[in-house]
């Protein structure tokens, strides 16, 4: 009797678990999104984006937010809603941009947010990508007659933003080389490009993609370099709220299908031509062969509508960035087929 008791009651157990699991939603097998279904009654996708950084993420007089951040969001709304154009916009500071995501006001953070292991390892927090890999560096007045961080002395100041890993790689970098300095940081990326160009601090530090995108917004760029040097490994890409698998895995394989577009050469003017082509990695990616988008509970054609309304990654890239002459070389950010290292797993 004890035996059968005990058999039962874990039978019990074992099937309430399941239930809660199922409930939950985003499971490898369920194939439900929580995030998902509020997102399609919403009828817009909640994306957390910067303060205003040329290139990345940046909203003009009208409002109109662009940018090879902003793409993703707008991938992730061509994907889930079938118009890229679906897509609310949350500014937010370094200080902020997490707990707007765990709290849920907003449902993607794809804001030049570095991934790193204390990050990846929070229970609120998943990195699904890498959309721009890059480094820190700094940037001086040229008039100061400084070319290389080896000329730095003690005493120095250096601008930068609060609850960034750029604070902490700048007092990593001054402490091993043993110089003394004062910090000057603000919340704000404004706040700090405001700082440095009113001679309030000697340097400026932040990633290099940010000091080439923020030294279009001083008074006289020509009169600023940026040093050489690189002190750290900055992978940038979106983030996601743990908890929905399925959702991660949609934000995940729009930015992937941008990506490997670009390496099959399938573009926004061409991608309904590649439906004739005799590649089967180039039919899966136009939705003429395999059944991908229901592994997200979407339709079959989610990546062809992403390629058509925002392009593939090399697109994005060149209209955001080369062609507004930020980073005209793309660097690590080319294809690994060119000798970068953007690589992503294949969609099959």
């Amino acid at each position: 009797m004890i035996k059968s008791l005990k058999s039962l009651v874990l039978v019990i157990s074992a099937s309430l678990l399941l239930f809660a699991c199922g409930q939950q939603g985003g499971g490898a097998g369920s194939k439900k999104s929580k995030t998902l279904d509020n997102t399609k009654k919403a009828g817009f996708v909640k994306c957390g984006v910067s303060q205003g950084l040329p290139g990345f993420s940046n909203a003009d007089a009208s409002g109109n937010w662009t940018g090879i951040d902003v793409d993703v969001c707008r991938a992730v709304a061509a994907a889930t809603l079938g118009d890229a154009d679906k897509v609310k916009y949350f500014p937010l500071s370094a200080k902020e941009r997490f707990t707007a995501l765990t709290s849920g006001e907003i449902d993607v953070l794809s804001r030049n947010t570095t991934w790193t292991l204390s990050r990846d390892a929070d229970i609120g927090l998943t990195f699904v990508g890498v959309n721009f890999y890059d480094g820190q560096g700094f940037m001086v007045r040229k008039d100061s007659g400084i070319t290389s961080t080896s000329q730095f002395k003690s005493g120095i100041s250096a601008c930068t933003n609060i609850g960034t890993t750029t604070e902490l790689n700048m007092r990593d970098f001054f402490n091993s080389k043993g110089i003394k300095y004062e910090p000057v940081a603000f919340e704000k990326a404004d706040e700090v490009v405001a700082a440095y160009d009113a001679g309030r601090c000697d340097t400026y530090t932040t990633d290099k993609s940010g000091l080439a995108a923020q030294r279009t917004k001083l008074k006289d760029p020509n009169a600023h370099r940026v040093l050489p040097e690189t002190i750290s490994k900055e992978p940038l890409g979106p983030v996601v709220r743990q908890g929905d698998a399925v959702w991660e895995d949609i934000v995940r394989w729009s930015l992937n299908t941008m990506i490997e577009a670009e390496e099959y050469g399938i573009t926004s003017s061409n991608a309904d031509s590649m439906k004739e082509s005799e590649n089967p990695a180039v039919k899966r990616l136009v939705g003429v062969e395999g059944e991908l988008g229901a592994a997200f509970g979407l339709d079959n054609e989610w990546s062809l509508r992403i390629i058509k309304q925002v392009g593939n990654y090399g697109e994005s890239y060149k209209k955001h960035i080369a062609d507004t002459d930020i980073l005209p070389k793309r660097g690590p950010n080319q294809l690994w087929t060119k000798g970068g290292i953007l690589y992503v797993p294949p969609a099959r």
